[in-house]
C-alpha cells in the first residue's frame, strides 16, 4: 500500500450489483476510490471493480467478500478499507436480505435473517467505521433504508422492521457524531428497477405503478444520485434526515 492519502475514500456494501452497483458507479465517477463489498457473487463484484476502473481509472479500488450479518466480516470490511485506504471518508450501508412472508407463517429464522443482514449489519459497519471518522472529525454514512420502513407492506414484517430500524439507527447516530464533523443521513427508495422487481408478476408491477405518482419506476442511477448529494460537500448541513427516492409514493 502506498502512504499517500487518498481523500476521496468510500466503503459500499451490497456493491457487486443492481442499487450498490449503482451507487459505486456514481462514487467513483465522482472521483472516489471505493471499496467493494459482496457476499455471493464474486464475479459480479469483478464486474463492479472493473466498472470503476473505467469510470475512474485513478482509484484504487477493490472487493471484500463478506456476510455483513456477521460482525466479524463488517469489522473485516471496514479494517481493510482503513488499511487500503488510509482513511474512510463515506460509508454506504446498502447489503440489505428479504425473506417474504405473513407473519402468521414467518419463522423466527426468517425474522432473524433479514433484521440481521438489514439492521445488525449496518450497526456493525457504522461502529467500525465510525472509529476512523471520528479520529479525522470527518464522514458522511448514507444507510439504505426503504419506502417500506416509512409505511410498512403486507407479507414483509421483518424486511418493514428492519428498514424502520435502519432510521433509528441513523437519527441515533447522526446526533451521536454530529460535534465531530460526521453526518449520517438515509435514502428510502421506492419501487426501483431491481433484480427482485423484476420478479415480480406484471399484476403486481402494474399494481404499485399506480401508487407512484410520476407513473415510471425508478431507476438504481436515481437512488444512486440522492447517495452521492448526502456524500458531498454540498450535503455538509444536512444529517438525521430520510430521503425519499419513490417517485412521490410515500407522499
Amino acid at each position: 500500500m502506498s502512504e499517500e492519502i487518498i481523500k476521496h475514500t468510500a466503503v459500499v456494501t451490497g456493491a457487486s450489483r443492481g442499487i450498490g452497483r449503482a451507487i459505486a458507479a456514481e462514487l467513483a465517477e465522482k472521483g472516489f476510490s471505493v471499496a467493494i463489498g459482496y457476499n455471493g457473487n464474486e464475479a459480479a463484484a469483478e464486474e463492479t471493480r472493473k466498472l470503476l476502473e473505467e469510470l475512474n481509472p485513478g482509484g484504487r479500488h477493490f472487493i471484500c467478500k463478506g456476510n455483513m450479518g456477521e460482525e466479524a466480516d463488517c469489522q473485516q470490511l471496514i479494517d481493510r478499507a482503513a488499511e487500503e485506504f488510509s482513511r474512510i471518508d463515506v460509508l454506504v450501508n446498502n447489503a440489505g436480505a428479504t425473506q417474504d412472508g405473513l407473519v402468521l407463517r414467518m419463522g423466527a429464522d426468517a425474522f432473524d435473517r433479514v433484521i440481521g443482514i438489514n439492521l445488525r449489519g449496518a450497526f456493525f459497519c457504522c461502529r467500525a467505521a465510525a472509529k476512523y471518522m471520528l479520529r479525522q472529525k470527518y464522514g458522511r454514512i448514507v444507510n439504505i433504508s426503504s419506502v417500506v420502513g416509512l409505511h410498512g407492506n403486507a407479507g414483509q414484517a421483518n424486511y418493514a422492521a428492519s428498514k424502520a430500524g435502519l432510521i433509528g439507527l441513523t437519527k441515533s447516530l447522526a446526533k451521536e457524531f454530529a460535534s465531530r464533523g460526521i453526518t449520517v443521513n438515509a435514502v428510502a427508495p421506492g419501487f426501483i428497477e431491481t433484480d427482485m422487481t423484476a420478479a415480480m408478476t406484471e399484476e403486481a408491477r402494474m399494481a404499485v405503478l399506480r401508487e407512484v405518482p410520476l407513473k415510471r419506476k425508478g431507476e438504481p442511477k436515481d437512488v444512486a444520485k440522492a447517495v452521492a448529494f448526502l456524500a458531498s460537500e454540498d450535503a455538509a448541513y444536512i444529517t438525521g434526515q430520510v430521503l425519499s427516492v419513490d417517485g412521490g409514493m410515500g407522499m
